[in-house]
């Protein structure tokens, strides 16, 4: 066995010690390239049919494949499907299946090593994320958007058919989600309930040990169909290694240390001591590390609950909302909470890094206190008719950032308060429309503003409308979109309901995210991305 390998496999054993460093005393070629790097939040499970979590969705990406991805710059590009094509209707989505792609070799096949994907695969894999007995989180995506009879087909070992209810422009984007990764039917079926811990895919690594809490260990997939701009087969490193630390504080002192490669934003107590003020890596870090920073398809905003139509409900006058807008220094929030991580949102709700993101006709609100307080008196409050308190709902994480709005807001003559609870009893709140005021987010699902605007269609309930917006003008235009397979043209009819929601807010978008990543000096191919999503199939251990 390769030395190299045999002292992971003894780190992995004795989950006290990770580090592969103290035997890899050699520095020659032989050694292997491992990439290391923390998972704070946990894995719960390697099954694409639950890859709701990032870290889930990190763990399935490096192990998993599907039909098409998303580069650099989201544009939609193929993956297994070498090409496809749309009918006139908009209804037929046919895609052409490369003929070389291969599961990890696994001795449930037949033949006990690999075996090639085919279409019946894929039928078989998006049958099973909208099968209730399996209970995947992601079943929402294909839910009345696929033909009920029909809506997945193999014409061909090499040709798939999906078949849409109606036109819906957005599938190639969710079809780049990880719930869509392909599955070999008979390794999931003959262990059905260990698949989220043995998983079977095409991807570029694939599983060799996972200690649960502990560490995984994932291994170069020397089959894999992938080949970069040299037709050299990818990856290029020999494998990676996750821990489990579930300390952010610890794993940034460890990434000092140099036992991880690469961490993904950091905990804020460090903050200062990584970065100034306006964001940039301190001076004292320049020669060991190296920061990565991009747009985050993430929008930080406060929500109003809009069916309490009670008249002791201040929120539910528009020009409350607006006021709330316009008295939020988003600028200085973003410069002394945030050390200038992210982008003030000032320009709608559709963040920066999608296309039908148009600051110059969005931007609607800017600070402004004195036409804050001329709001809240046109609304009909003053010191003789104060406005009811506002209770600001927040989970736990979000408590500093509240504590800010809600001295801002008090500073115009509103009366709030901060009621913080854990993340899920939140979301709780939120669903059940017993959070009037709240603070949440929406990160993107997929790389397309429906995803976004999705949030104030009258058609659905909580989640994802959790204001309960409903607006007859805003309805015509989200349904007339699907309608329209011009990107432009159905990237101005964004805009405009984006618009509107400005106008109306519902919601007042705080800042627009951004991802923020540390890598250490010798660590380089590690795309950005605006999905957050980690890719290693190019990363290099030099």
């Amino acid at each position: 066995m390769n030395p190299a390998l045999a002292c992971a496999l003894q780190y992995i054993a004795i989950p006290v010690l990770y580090s592969f460093v103290s035997c890899n005393h050699s520095t020659s070629e032989d050694d292997l390239k491992i990439f290391r790097y923390n998972q704070a939040a946990g894995i719960t499970s390697l099954d694409p049919a639950f890859a709701s979590t990032q870290s889930n969705i990190w763990g399935v990406n490096m192990i998993f494949n599907g039909l098409v991805q998303a580069d650099s710059d989201l544009h939609i590009i193929p993956c297994i499907a070498k090409r496809w094509e749309v009918s006139p209707d908009g209804k037929v989505y046919t895609f052409h299946l490369k003929n070389d792609v291969f599961f990890h070799d696994n001795p449930l096949f037949n033949n006990g090593k690999g075996r090639v994907v085919i279409a019946k695969d894929f039928v078989y894999s998006f049958q099973r994320i909208i099968n209730p007995s399996v209970a995947s989180k992601g079943s929402w995506i294909f839910n009345d958007k696929v033909d009920s009879i029909l809506p997945f087909k193999a014409v061909d070992d090499t040709t798939f058919q999906i078949k849409l209810l109606r036109p819906y422009p957005p599938l190639e984007g969710i079809l780049t989600m990880q719930y869509c990764s392909v599955v070999p039917q008979e390794i999931v079926e003959q262990g059905a309930s260990s698949f989220r811990t043995h998983p079977v895919g095409t991807g570029p690594f694939q599983l060799k040990v996972w200690k649960e809490g502990a560490v995984l260990l994932l291994f170069k997939n020397k089959n894999y169909f992938e080949l970069d701009e040299q037709q050299r087969r990818l990856p290029y490193a020999d494998g990676v290694r996750i821990t489990f630390i579930d300390s952010k504080a610890t794993e940034f002192l460890k990434f000092r240390e140099r036992e991880y490669d690469f961490i993904s934003d950091i905990d804020p107590s460090f903050k200062d001591d990584l970065l100034t003020k306006d964001g940039e890596l301190q001076p004292k870090y320049a020669k060991t590390i190296k920061v990565q920073k991009s747009v985050y398809l993430n929008t930080e905003y406060i929500g109003f609950n809009l069916s309490d139509t009670s008249q002791r409900n201040p929120l539910m006058k528009n020009e409350i909302r607006q006021a709330i807008s316009y008295g939020i220094d988003k600028d200085k929030m973003i410069l002394y909470l945030r050390n200038n991580i992210g982008v003030p949102a000032w320009n709608g709700f559709v963040p920066r890094g999608l296309a039908a993101y148009d600051a110059s006709r969005v931007q609607k609100y800017h600070y402004d206190p004195q036409k804050a307080r001329d709001l809240i008196r046109h609304a009909g409050y003053d010191a003789g008719n104060p406005m009811p308190p506002i209770k600001l709902f927040c989970s736990s994480t979000a408590e500093v950032l509240c504590n800010y709005v809600v001295n801002e807001m008090r500073q115009i003559g509103i009366d709030v308060s901060v009621e913080t609870m854990q993340g899920k009893a939140l979301n709780e709140q939120m669903i059940k429309g017993n959070a009037k005021c709240f603070r949440a987010s929406w990160i993107g699902d997929y790389p397309d503003a429906e995803n976004f605007l999705a949030l104030f269609y009258s058609g659905y309930g909580a989640p994802p409308n959790y204001t309960r917006f409903k607006n007859d003008k805003f309805d015509r235009m989200y349904e007339n979109a699907f309608t329209i397979t011009d990107d432009s043209i159905r990237n101005s009819i964004y805009v405009e309901m984006d618009k509107l929601i400005m106008e109306e807010a519902p919601v007042i978008p705080l800042y627009y995210d951004q991802v923020i990543r540390f890598l250490q000096k010798n660590i380089s191919g590690i795309p950005n991305n605006p999905m957050n999503l980690l890719d290693l199939k190019r990363v290099r251990i030099n």
